[in-house]
């Protein structure tokens, strides 16, 4: 099978394209350090049906990398643009015979030129001449596959496992002569997964061979349990139907009723119909592919994660073996806060409204579960990957802008719960006024983070009419001026003592607790007060001072010290670092303090040498869409700066044009007047028809609809 190309149609606008999906690249990012997977799935669904190379290491976090040539299977779940692996649950193989069944490191060759994916659909030719079609439904994948003879081999693998993650106990069992059910629990950064499934065939399975943990052909149970399974398919393709539930066999049986009745052709176009939705929410004009092909693609990424985890009826298992049912709606799991707090979730008020209250309720439920509002909630277990307690923005965001349906009170009671919590530093944080870091490793990232929340928690009291709260956190959200070190002017611990912990340099990123900043140097951490921009100008001496730091960020030598010099510290440009989250306000910091034209500078320079067409277009782990929400919102030439403040700052517009769907019918139209010569950057901004004099528009005023105008300076 030829890999196939779509023909993109360059058109001086886009907007009247018949499908956007053309334009998404789910090969994207795929390469490099973006750790993204390829395979299909349906926004935001419980499942994610990609191939898996069957390498580890840490380019393989979803699985797959597009350096491999070979296929170990296609597995149901995968994590999008993660630091870390797990899932890849209920892993298939298509086979010719038997050879090497009971073996772990099966693999089929294939060749990219044989490779195809779109926004709801994977294929291949693997090496040994099986076809293979994949699309999905919300819980349901489906599988077609076209063997070269008569006759063709499934291997179902419960042990398959990736990087962190290892299996604990799993079953498969034929219940019928075409359905095959089973389970596979494991242990890795998800803790207790549980992951059930129910496989019906479209042809009746006619040999049956079962490899147990031991290697032996007998038993259907055991954490590393194979099943191969024989079709007589006579030439005819074969098509496979998976359910998912985290609850039990039951419930994965009835999940089925998603793809009954359908073809592959009819569950690949629903598919479809659903991203077409997604992508025309965001309709941009440009001429250009490479931009088209970065922005459908980075708006696609934004809806892979969080995914759907509770059966149609509300109902999912936690990891400690709890039954619950979400009283209204569906229970989401992998919320990847620390990075997504900054401009995925607040992109979900404007382009997912109607499922951010799930989110939210989703949250509370995991509150419910564990005792506290989530940190990274992977499969319903809390991970407490990265710092800060970031749940707390999301929350705080969604009250401030008025969004129902989740109870507002109950909510903030969560988040004091958060804040109040004897782990994770902050009970020392509360009592110094900073943590210090002879009591907590990465004590500046802590403290700079837990002050920016205590802000969140701050505005959400003065909303609910809680004075005394909103003071007590108002304070607290001044915690970052502890560690200014003006002689330096950056960020930096302190002991106990009071004293700056010695010696510093601000090259240096420590991986482990013996660093002052988690996943970065002095540089990158030492800008992060969104909450307070003036506030930390007045630190600096005065705006110029600050703008004169951040040059001198862009400026600065590219040289790292430390272990953690090349995972995570990545995409730079000087200490700046795009590739990681720390940085990706950094640059709308000019704006605020008066100098778009520096901002345009560098916001068009990130966005053409981190954002690229093809394998490895990204600068970095894409970790749940936040680098593609940066990409989304900067294109629209606009950003939440402070993600919680329901204002967004004006940058540099990389699309001529763009319609945003509201909600209630509304539409917001995004014009750029583009003058060549003199000073780049945004230069004024009209609000339907009047002058609009802030460095920002509002969430409020952007959902009344109308027309944005920007005139925008333009240096060739």
């Amino acid at each position: 099978m030829k890999r196939i190309f779509l023909p993109l149609l360059l058109l001086p606008s886009l907007l009247h394209a018949q499908r956007y999906s053309r334009f998404v690249d789910p090969f994207l990012g795929t390469g490099g350090h973006g750790h993204v997977y390829p395979g299909a799935a349906v926004p935001f669904g419980m499942v994610q049906l990609s191939p898996d190379n069957g390498t580890n290491g840490w380019d393989w976090c979803s699985g797959y990398h597009y350096s491999s040539d070979s296929i170990a299977g296609f597995s149901h779940t995968h994590l999008s643009g993660t630091g870390i692996g797990d899932l890849c649950d209920i892993s298939v193989l298509p086979l010719l015979d038997t050879n090497g069944i009971r073996s772990n490191r099966l693999k089929i060759p294939f060749s990219h030129k044989d490779e195809f994916a779109s926004p709801g659909r994977y294929a291949v030719r693997l090496g040994n001449g099986v076809g293979v079609e994949l699309t999905t439904t919300v819980r349901n994948g489906v599988h077609r596959y076209r063997f070269p003879g008569a006759a063709g081999w499934l291997r179902f693998d419960m042990g398959f496992a990736i990087n962190w993650d290892s299996a604990t106990d799993g079953l498969l069992r034929l219940i019928d002569d075409s359905t095959l059910v089973g389970y596979r629990y494991s242990t890795g950064w998800a803790k207790g997964q549980k992951v059930f499934f129910a496989a019906r065939f479209s042809q009746l399975v006619c040999e049956r061979i079962v490899i147990d943990e031991a290697g032996f052909f007998k038993g259907d149970i055991g954490p590393n349990v194979k099943m191969a399974l024989r079709f007589d398919t006579k030439g005819q393709p074969l098509t496979v139907r998976v359910g998912l539930s985290s609850n039990d066999i039951d419930a994965a049986l009835a999940s089925l009723r998603e793809s009954a009745g359908k073809t592959p052709e009819q569950v690949m176009r629903s598919a479809e119909t659903l991203w077409e939705q997604e992508l025309r929410k965001i309709e941009i004009d440009t001429a250009d592919r490479s931009l088209a092909t970065r922005f459908y693609t980075a708006l696609y990424r934004t809806c892979l994660a969080p995914n759907v985890y509770s059966d149609a009826d509300g109902a999912y298992q936690t990891h400690d073996h709890l039954r619950r049912r979400m009283p209204t709606g569906q229970k989401y799991t992998i919320f990847s806060l620390w990075d997504t707090f900054r401009a995925l979730h607040p992109l979900f008020t404007i382009t997912q409204p109607e499922r951010v209250p799930d989110m939210i309720n989703s949250m509370l439920a995991f509150h419910d579960d564990n005792g506290l509002l989530p940190v990274w909630d992977i499969a319903t277990w809390e991970a407490n990957t990265m710092t800060g307690y970031h749940a707390i923005p999301v929350i705080a965001d969604a009250i401030l802008k008025g969004v129902e349906g989740f109870d507002h009170r109950r909510a903030y009671a969560a988040m004091k719960k958060s804040a109040a919590q004897q782990q994770r530093g902050t009970a020392d944080y509360a009592r110094f006024g900073y943590l210090p870091q002879d009591k907590h490793g990465w004590s500046v990232t802590y403290t700079l983070e837990y002050a920016y929340d205590d802000w969140c928690i701050a505005q959400v009291a003065q909303k609910l009419g809680e004075p005394e709260d909103h003071d007590r956190f108002l304070k607290r959200a001044a915690s970052y001026r502890n560690l200014f070190d003006p002689a330096t002017g950056f960020m930096r611990a302190k002991d106990s003592a009071g004293r700056f912990v010695e010696p510093f340099d601000p090259l240096v990123s420590e991986h482990g607790f013996e660093g002052q900043y988690i996943e970065g140097t002095a540089w990158q951490h030492s800008f992060f007060v969104p909450h307070d921009v003036p506030g930390f100008a007045v630190l600096h001496g005065g705006k110029e001072k600050l703008v004169a730091k951040l040059d001198e960020l862009f400026a600065s030598s590219s040289v790292l010290k430390g272990d953690n010099i090349s995972i995570d510290v990545t995409g730079l440009i000087g200490q700046y670092a795009h590739g990681n989250e720390p940085s990706h306000h950094i640059i709308y910091m000019y704006t605020v303090l008066g100098r778009p034209d520096l901002a345009a500078r560098w916001l068009r320079t990130v966005a053409d040498s981190m954002y690229r067409t093809g394998p490895d277009g990204l600068s970095g782990n894409d970790d749940c869409g936040q680098m593609s929400a940066w990409f989304v919102w900067t294109a629209l030439g606009m950003y939440p700066l402070n993600p919680a403040s329901g204002e967004y700052v004006f940058g540099y517009p990389l699309v001529n044009r763009a319609v945003i769907t509201l909600p209630e019918g509304k539409e917001l139209t995004v014009k750029i007047n583009r003058i060549m010569g003199g000073v780049p950057g945004v230069k004024s901004v009209r609000l339907n028809g009047k002058p609009h004099a802030k460095p920002s528009v509002s969430h409020w005023e952007i959902l009344q609809g109308g027309l944005l105008e920007m005139e925008v300076g333009e240096r060739p």
